[in-house]
């Protein structure tokens, strides 16, 4: 497989230090091969958000309805809507899905673990996103856009020894 053509019309490069044989108006970018699925027929994913970790694996439905499941244990699942309470996460961990119209097309499985509610929804909505970015490159110019893509680094700042906490001081007393 040669990968897929994407033409790209851009008016900037049709500068004079890029050259085109056919059409000096249009770059043809060449995507890459999808990532092909492992010998059980799944794309995965993994997203982080400070301590949580989620292990995403999704494939095409098979029954033509799809859904989005997280695993508890090896053979319990819950809903999206009974794993978290608040709609801002849910929102997040169908948001891939919703955005490059998925949803309800793919069986998507999540093993979650570490952090708090809003920690896991947003690594499970990276998990899905690079899952479906190996299922399908056509996807992540979509994903980019909308920032799905972009792992947030940020994280509690470790307490200093001798303070009472990160960025907390004693009070200072010259006398």
């Amino acid at each position: 497989m040669a990968g897929y053509e994407t033409t790209i019309t851009n008016p900037e490069l049709t500068g004079e230090n890029v050259a085109f044989a056919d059409a000096p108006e249009q770059a043809t970018r060449v995507l890459p091969d999808p990532k092909p699925a492992d010998k059980h027929g799944w794309w995965w994913g993994t997203g982080r958000r400070k301590t949580a970790v989620a292990r995403v694996r999704l494939r095409p439905a098979k029954d033509g309805e799809g859904s989005l499941k997280i695993q508890i244990t090896r053979k319990q699942f819950k809903t999206v809507e009974d794993y978290f309470s608040e709609p801002r996460d849910r929102n997040d961990a169908y948001a891939p899905l919703k955005v490059t119209d998925t949803l309800g097309k793919l069986d998507v499985f999540v093993r979650t673990h570490g952090g708090g509610y809003m920690g896991q929804s947003q690594a499970i909505r990276l998990g899905i996103s690079r899952a479906l970015v190996g299922y399908d490159p056509n996807f992540e110019q979509a994903l980019r856009d909308a920032g799905y893509l972009t792992r947030d680094a940020r994280k509690v700042e470790r307490k200093k020894y001798g303070q009472p906490g990160a960025r907390a001081r004693f009070q200072f007393s010259k006398r």
